[in-house]
């Protein structure tokens, strides 16, 4: 058994090298040395150059980091193998493909190259990205729907329901103190409803930037889409921009055609993302507007923020994401982002676990700031 000073010597060396072998005064095992070769074909300043010209190689060393690290460090190396080795451009052959671990930013990096991926890689692609999103789907799905049921159900009952809308259940709790035992029967004062099960009782936007440097986002507003639009009390419509508009609303039902739809480059429109909002938005009052974006406008700033302003002046909830993914807070124009939240407009980012109390806090109309504030989120401030 090895002591814990040699397991300590050993991952040095491992850390620092072939240099340090001398002076740390110790010898790899053959795991170790395996180990060792992966990492200095993706460190190794003389080597970084040499692993990156043959596809063969490359499908080799991602196998060997599947076997020799864990899930999380698999993912780190291969985002530093993406930029020391010219990974990306392996990624069009199928074999490669297969050979890496799924995550969200491979998602992301797949969606911009979908373009010029061969024929024959097309489908190797699609069958990571629906590993990624059936993934996601599957740990995001339930707290979405409870938070949203649950918001809604609190923001819909009623005093006066129809029939067919009672909440017998918290009807009869609620007049527990008009039970009459010599009648085994109970005076009904107070009825509570459902409230209206016949339509939507909120409408949804989700606009979403599709520019490259917000890919993660638009991976996680295609599922937190897919779920809404599974929910009949809420109307879901998603909408995204570059510098064109599209409506992908009527692909909600398979997150992963949607991404398959997206662009996932060029210039940001702003602007013209929130007039074409306000073209689709008929009940002001009840529609809730997600903005993800970073705010960097490439059109007319000064009418996206009138656009903005008329928006929440015509009685629509909008919220400004200034990203919907995991990492922390992102590039953003401060400038706009402290216009935004002049405005009114709760200005901040988000991370995929925190957004479905995010929506309820929304549909309950609860103050988003004070919520995000709590949250210890970094909420933009008027400027």
């Amino acid at each position: 058994m090895k002591t814990s000073d040699e397991e300590r010597l050993e991952r040095w060396r491992l850390v620092l090298g072939q240099p340090a072998q001398e002076s740390l005064g110790v010898s790899l095992g053959e795991t170790e040395r395996s180990m060792d070769k992966t990492l200095e074909a993706l460190y190794d300043s003389e080597r970084k150059a040499g692993l990156g010209a043959s596809s063969p190689q490359v499908a080799r060393w991602l196998g060997d980091i599947r076997e020799y690290f864990p899930a999380p460090v698999v993912r780190v190396m291969q985002g530093d193998a993406m930029a020391r080795l010219g990974l990306t451009e392996m990624l069009l052959q199928p074999e490669m493909l297969a050979a890496v671990e799924p995550d969200v930013q491979l998602v992301a990096t797949l969606l911009s190259l979908r373009k010029v991926i061969p024929q024959k890689t097309k489908e190797t692609a699609r069958r990571v990205v629906r590993k990624v999103v059936d993934e996601l789907e599957r740990r995001l799905r339930a707290p979405t729907e409870r938070a949203v049921r649950g918001a809604l159900s609190r923001a819909s009952r009623t005093r006066r329901p129809r029939a067919a809308e009672i909440d017998w259940d918290r009807t009869l709790r609620a007049n527990l103190g008009n039970y009459l035992p010599e009648r085994k029967s109970m005076v009904v004062e107070k009825l509570v409803g459902h409230g209206r099960k016949r339509s939507s009782l909120r409408d949804v936007v989700l606009c979403i930037d599709q520019s490259g440097s917000m890919a993660a986002s638009v991976v996680y507003s295609s599922i937190f889409g897919a779920v809404l639009a599974s929910l009949r009390a809420v109307s879901t419509k998603m909408v995204l921009f570059d510098t064109a508009v599209v409506d992908l609303s009527e692909q909600l039902s398979d997150p992963v055609d949607l991404l398959f739809g997206t662009q996932l480059g060029g210039g940001t429109d702003i602007d013209q993302a929130l007039g074409y909002c306000q073209q689709i938005i008929t009940r002001p009052a009840q529609t809730i507007l997600v903005l993800v974006t970073d705010l960097y406008e490439g059109g007319n700033a000064q009418r996206m923020l009138q656009r903005a302003a008329a928006l929440v002046q015509s009685g629509v909830t909008v919220v400004c994401l200034l990203a919907l993914s995991d990492q922390g807070t992102p590039s953003h124009d401060p400038h706009h982002a402290a216009h935004f939240a002049a405005l009114g407009i709760p200005t901040f980012a988000c991370t995929p676990d925190l957004f479905p109390e995010l929506m309820a806090a929304a549909l309950q109309r609860k103050d988003l700031r004070a919520w995000a504030s709590r949250q210890e989120l970094q909420v933009a401030r008027p400027g």
